[in-house]
């Protein structure tokens, strides 16, 4: 129970964390959103390189470039994924900064359930019949707010497809979350620094460039991003899957509110409508694994007794 009461802890500390980020990247909307991206890429790396060192497993993050190295599939996948992180990570900034909070909420509400078809389309996993029906309420729940709106929630859709498809790339490789931070930045850290030269040629930098606090808070957005990542690493070794995934809502969830209630972006019947519906594909889905995980171990604990 302790070890579980640890988990819980991380991992309403991880989904916390990443629910308060719109308060983060808001302070920043004055700063070309691309310049946030490149610059989270940059200090990601620097921060998870060096938290890497201290913790001493240089000789471990090593072999971990050998093994891709000698492991061009693998090299490849976890290219892609940081490539993907990346606009995922853009499409986050981007919609804090101009006024989507909502739909960066709904972005996240949607991913899991398309991360669950995902499972299905390229690692055949199976679903039960209350899950599967759960996925197709989900996508109602897309579909009214796409008529309310009357054309696609394409940054909403794009937040979870993007995430879903780095879930995929990332299913085969075993790496530990803060040495894979630390590769997946290193891959895009040559085209950051590139971007950040051409800033400089042409007097658009805001870096060093506007003032001491906006300094600082480009440079934190390194540890705000790895910070989080290690918390949850710890939580999800702690805890079973069911809960993971049922917790993840929390993030969304306090990206809604922040949305709704702190910057009064509005939120419509139609909207609330939409919501809804996914709340409530959710709550099946949820509560559909959980009865499964615990016959499964239920199964389990009496096969182990037999024996």
């Amino acid at each position: 129970m302790n070890s579980e009461r640890k988990g819980l802890l991380f991992a309403f500390a991880a989904y916390g964390i990443w629910g308060m980020f719109p308060l983060y990247w808001k302070m920043l909307e004055h700063v070309d959103s691309m310049e946030v991206l490149i610059s989270r890429v940059i200090w990601s790396f620097i921060f998870t390189t060096l938290f890497v060192l201290l913790i001493r497993q240089r000789k471990l993050i090593i072999e971990d470039l050998k093994t891709l190295w000698s492991n061009k599939k693998l090299f490849w996948s976890l290219f892609a994924a940081s490539f993907v992180i990346s606009c995922n990570w853009y499409l986050y900034i981007f919609a804090v900064s101009h006024d989507h909070v909502v739909d960066a909420s709904l972005g996240y509400y949607i991913n899991p359930l398309i991360t669950v078809l995902f499972g299905m389309i390229f690692f055949n996993e199976k679903l039960s019949k209350v899950q599967l029906f759960s996925v197709f309420i989900a996508f109602a729940g897309v579909l009214v707010l796409t008529i309310s709106y009357g054309n696609i929630p394409w940054l909403a859709l794009l937040i979870a497809l993007s995430f879903a498809v780095y879930g995929v790339l990332k299913k085969k490789i075993t790496i530990d979350a803060t040495r894979g931070l630390a590769i997946e930045t290193l891959f895009t850290l040559p085209l950051a620094l590139v971007y950040y030269i051409y800033l400089m040629s042409t007097n658009k930098m805001t870096f060093l460039h506007l003032d001491w606090q906006t300094d600082i808070l480009l440079i934190l957005g390194g540890v705000v991003t790895a910070y989080p990542l290690i918390l949850f690493a710890k939580g999800a070794k702690l805890l079973p899957q069911y809960l993971i995934g049922f917790m993840q809502y929390f993030t969304p969830t306090i990206v809604l509110i922040l949305g709704v209630a702190l910057y009064k972006e509005p939120f419509t019947k139609a909207q609330f409508l939409s919501f809804g519906i996914i709340w409530l594909a959710i709550l099946l889905f949820t509560a559909s694994t959980i009865i499964e995980s615990r016959k499964r171990n239920h199964i389990s604990d009496t096969v182990n007794l037999k024996i």
